[in-house]
């Protein structure tokens, strides 16, 4: 059975920081695209960062550019995202997604998603 499983989430100060982790099972995830979307409540889910697997290139939205870091490490089947400055706005569900091409609205995989909290 093929799973993403974040983890790393939890409450924190505003200016604090996060590490989330998703660790993927089932199949080797180093070839496929990954990527971090969050979704508030009452609002709709919105990608936030991804990194390629052909080149490593990655993408920030910009309200967390300079803030949020995404990496990966095959070896672990996993990629991470280090959030610091968080701000309460970043308060959220994250979700992790991988996909054999691209990031988009549609992926292969999902996550099953971890609550981020940002106090004020």
């Amino acid at each position: 059975q093929v799973q993403l499983v974040e983890s790393g989430g939890g409450l924190v100060q505003a200016g604090g920081s996060l590490r989330l982790s998703c660790a993927g099972s089932g199949r080797n995830f180093s070839n496929y695209a990954m990527g971090w979307f969050r979704q508030a409540p009452g609002k709709e889910r919105v990608l936030v960062s991804y990194i390629s697997w052909i080149d490593g290139s990655t993408y920030y939205a910009d309200s967390v550019k300079g803030r949020f870091t995404i990496s990966r490490d095959n070896a672990k089947n996993t990629v991470y995202l280090q959030m610091n400055s968080l701000k309460p706005e970043d308060t959220a569900v994250y979700y992790c997604a991988a996909d054999r091409t691209t990031i988009t609205r549609v992926n292969d995989y999902w996550g099953q998603g971890t609550q981020v909290t940002v106090s004020s």
